[in-house]
């Protein structure tokens, strides 16, 4: 009976949406509309970045939080962190 109740906590646990980009983590919220509202705030900061407070920080962010949603940004991010990848490999002779 305790196995099974420590199972259920971590099920419930693992509900929760995480976003991985290399190396790094962070949870984001499990409505998908709280997400998207999330990413395109985060994405429109980005693009004013000169202003003060906003920064161009807040663009790759948002990108990453919509492509939990939507196909063409995932597909990009997906692009983008493979690129990285191979460019940060080392080259061997």
């Amino acid at each position: 009976m305790k196995v099974l109740l420590q199972a259920t906590a971590v099920l419930s646990m693992d509900e929760r949406k995480r976003v991985k980009f290399g190396k790094f983590s962070m949870g984001i919220p499990g409505n998908k509309t709280q997400r998207t509202a999330l990413g395109g705030v985060l994405t429109v900061g980005g693009f004013l970045g000169f202003l003060p407070i906003l920064g161009f920080w807040m663009l790759p962010l948002g990108l990453v939080v919509l492509s939990v949603d939507h196909h063409p940004v995932r597909r990009f991010r997906r692009r983008a962190e493979v690129w990285w990848g191979r460019r940060q490999k080392p080259k061997t002779n």
